[in-house]
């Protein structure tokens, strides 16, 4: 259940994410129409709105923009480029300054404050309608409501050579008709829809089978018509491709984990039925004797344990889906997946139901059918066969496939994954448990030799494991498993969130970078204030041999900067002002592989100092100079600057947009590139932890049980030794001898083999390993004591049961039974 609904939020989780990061107009149907003419205007917008509602699509948003034009003059002796736009409901969402908002046309601040337009004033060279507000112009990054034509609602000031213009926007159609009428056509003509962003995949293959549909129906039409085709789309069709992958990818991931799950799962019922057995013998003998079939006792076995199974299922799967939010991705959860999920919980109940007849009647069958003259099996053959081989090639096939992962020079969408490579850390843990548990059953047969009288409570400790081999040893290796399990999954999944925020820190340089005026950078243009305390600026120059010159600031750099990879005393050392070379040359930190001395655009540059990563740089090949070593003739020579902060994108630009600061290409550590793949494969290994969580509860029940089979005998070998003067203290000593060994053996090895194999893995899972820093793995200090103290925990409570039964058992009953 867990698994069917881990996949499903996986799905949900991708397509959340490509909503947050696609523009909404895109959620649903697309209509674009280049160089409209207005015959073709009225065709298509009717089309579509008489269409839309037979596809439960709602009213359109209509967006126009005119052509630009130049020359216009307001009166005030000087003429403007502008372009006339209209989108149905954009004045609500645009700040008027000045004016009202009655039908007109709205001129931006800028233009409005430059020029002296304002409200009342029209163009004295053009038949517009008159200019009544004056509205906040908008900036990239535009409002999301404005995403789909931000390229035409928000004048280029940047780039001189694409033909731009201020936007006036008309506060109604009638006044966009009446500006545009002498144009013989449109720039653009787009109609989107406000579609809610799709939750799950059910709604948004929905929203994607209306969205054709209604396609189809419109270009029937405008064919019928003669109306020339217009650009129609479904763009979040890639979204719901993606989100398929995902969840396709998640769930082929983690299917042999699920199916491992389910073995264990199986196996404890087998020993369930074995139990009921041997506490049944005397009444299975009784219906044997009376001529009852081995079915006839395999159905009296359900009968009895039929009801706790059914139960324990239905409150494992209830417990799945109540716990989602804890283990899953943080997607919402298809029905269909809820259906699937019961469906498969309800076929591993009857499974357990028929594994539990099964044992039942085998056991029946060879005991009291065959009888004692049948020819004697080789039961134990099982035992020494060379399953650690098996697994051992399942790891070794896993790791060869594992260096597919990351291989590419950009990060795709969703990694190329493979179950095998998945595996993989599974597989070698699960070798090692087998290897650890033969080791085990080999010292426990030999245990018999051992002559350690002078301390009874350990002698006996190993007696009593020595007498009990199968569940010890079948204990050890389901805890082993269930520990390495945990450290890889956790590790792992802990390692690739530490690899997405180190890496989009370094490439970024900070939270946010800003592209700002050369005078800024400079020093001729103070940062507002708003920034200086949390924002530095920084300046960089390519050299002949590709290498890339970072000027920075040194006392403020260290203090904004992404620095979290480098360690802080080596960090002081080399962000400390360098001191300049005997040589006169200027000052530098050595990036990667960059030569010691080399003749730069600034002037020859000598290293004294050296780091493999750096922010902005990553790996590649560079110089970190203090600008206080430079002078305004070399500062002068140096292209491109940009504001570091640890303040948002957007917060930076609207601080510099209030102080008049020409910026541009603004960029963030959540916006720098696509996450998805880290995110891929942090909840497939968040899978494997929750799989490491159940098998370690799965453990701790085995050893209780355990520990229950061998009450009565237990209790009266202690009860007859606390007769005979044996102190409590030393009880306490045996029993904790005894379960301590099995559980520190195991916590170790498991410990030990788990984050060893996530040490050596953890950087080839890395999506984006062309992308430095590399994955390593995170604190496990808190991990390793956490892990330690629910091992102990564990060995005291079942340390309490047992000596509790001792201490409260009857040896007359006993011994009578």
């Amino acid at each position: 259940m867990g698994a069917a609904l881990h996949a499903s939020a996986a799905g949900g989780a991708t397509l959340e994410y490509q909503a947050e990061t696609t523009c909404p107009d895109h959620y649903g149907p697309v209509f674009i129409k280049p160089r409209a003419q207005p015959e073709h205007v009225e065709a298509l917008a009717e089309a579509v709105t008489r269409h839309a509602p037979a596809h439960g699509f709602g009213q359109p948003t209509m967006s126009l923009f005119g052509h630009l034009v130049p020359g216009v003059d307001f009166g005030t002796g000087e003429t403007y480029t502008v372009r006339i736009a209209y989108r149905d409901g954009g004045t609500d969402h645009v700040d008027l300054v000045r004016g009202t908002d009655a039908p007109g046309l709205w001129i931006g601040r800028d233009l409005a404050e430059f020029s002296g337009i304002g409200p009342g004033d029209r163009a004295v060279n053009a038949s517009w309608p008159a200019i009544t507000g004056v509205y906040a112009d908008l900036y990239n990054p535009a409002p999301r409501w404005w995403c789909s034509v931000q390229d035409l609602a928000v004048q280029n000031r940047l780039v001189d050579h694409i033909a731009t213009g201020a936007v006036l926007f008309a506060t109604d159609r009638a006044t966009f008709d009446a500006a545009t009428r002498q144009q013989p056509q449109l720039e653009r003509f787009t109609i989107t829809f406000p579609t809610p962003a799709p939750r799950t995949l059910a709604e948004a293959e929905d929203t994607q089978r209306r969205a054709e549909a209604l396609i189809a129906d419109v270009r029937e039409e405008l064919r019928a018509r003669g109306v020339g085709d217009a650009l129609m789309s479904t763009p979040f069709a890639r979204s719901l491709e993606l989100a398929h992958q995902a969840q396709t990818t998640v769930a082929w991931s983690i299917l042999p984990l699920t199916v491992l799950s389910v073995g264990v799962g199986l196996l404890g019922t087998t020993t369930v039925g074995l139990q009921w057995y041997h506490r049944r013998h005397a009444q299975v003998r009784l219906h044997s004797a009376r001529g009852h079939s081995p079915l006839a006792v395999g159905a009296l076995a359900v009968a009895e344990l039929g009801l706790p199974i059914v139960a324990g299922g239905v409150l494992g799967a209830l417990l799945a889906r109540t716990t989602s939010p804890l283990y899953a991705p943080p997607g919402r959860i298809s029905t269909d997946a809820e259906l699937v999920g019961t469906a498969v919980a309800a076929g591993v109940l009857l499974v357990s139901l028929a594994l539990l007849v099964a044992v039942v009647v085998v056991r029946t069958h060879r005991e009291f059918a065959l009888g004692l003259t049948a020819p004697r099996r080789p039961r134990r053959l099982l035992l020494f066969l060379p399953w650690e081989l098996g697994t051992a090639g399942v790891a070794l096939l896993g790791w060869l496939r594992l260096p597919r992962y990351g291989d590419s020079a950009s990060t795709a969408p969703v990694p190329e994954t493979d179950p095998l490579a998945l595996l993989y850390p599974v597989a070698v843990v699960l070798t090692v448990g087998l290897l650890t548990a033969r080791v085990a059953w080999w010292a426990l047969r030999a245990s018999h030799r051992m002559r350690w009288w002078s301390r009874p409570t350990v002698q006996w400790a190993v007696r009593r494991l020595a007498h009990a081999r199968a569940p010890v040893t079948g204990v050890l290796v389901l805890t082993v498993l269930a520990v390495g399990t945990l450290a890889t999954g956790s590790s792992i999944a802990a390692a690739q969130q530490q690899a997405l925020a180190m890496k989009s820190g370094v490439f970024v340089g900070a939270h946010s970078r800003v592209d700002v005026e050369n005078p800024v950078g400079r020093g001729e243009i103070p940062l507002p204030d708003s920034l200086r305390s949390h924002s530095t600026i920084v300046g960089t120059v390519r050299t002949e041999d590709a290498a890339t010159i970072v000027v920075l600031d040194p006392h403020t750099f260290t203090r904004v900067a992404y620095t979290d990879h480098l360690p802080r005393h080596d960090l002081d050392r080399l962000f400390a002002e360098p001191a300049t070379p005997e040589t006169g040359a200027l000052p530098a930190i050595r990036v990667g592989d960059a030569p010691p001395t080399a003749d730069t655009p600034l002037g020859e540059v000598h290293a004294v100092g050296a780091m493999d990563i750096a922010p902005m740089l990553g790996g590649q090949p560079g110089y970190l100079v203090p600008r206080t070593a430079l002078d305004a003739e070399q500062l002068n020579r140096i292209p491109r600057w940009a504001v570091l902060s640890t303040e948002p994108a957007e917060q930076v630009g609207a601080a510099l947009r209030q102080a008049a600061i020409v910026h541009m290409n603004p960029v963030d550590r959540e916006t720098a590139f696509n996450a998805l793949p880290f995110y891929v494969v942090e909840w497939t290994f968040s899978f494997v932890a929750l799989l490491g969580v159940v098998l370690g509860v799965a453990a701790t029940l085995a050893m209780v049980i355990a520990v229950e089979v061998r009450r009565r005998q237990n209790a009266l070998t202690g009860a007859l030794a606390l007769r005979m003067g044996l102190h409590r203290r030393a009880l306490w000593t045996g029993h904790l001898v005894e379960f301590g060994t099995v559980m520190l053996l195991a916590v170790t090895v498991g410990l030990t083999c788990g984050l060893t194999v996530a040490a050596v893995s953890a950087d080839r899972f890395d999506p984006a390993r062309w992308l430095p820093p590399a994955s390593q793995l995170p604190d496990l200090v808190p991990f390793v004591l956490t892990v330690v103290l629910c091992g102990a925990a564990v060995v005291a409570s079942t340390c309490w049961i047992a000596v509790r039964s001792v201490r409260t058992a009857r040896v007359a009953e006993l011994l009578r039974d």
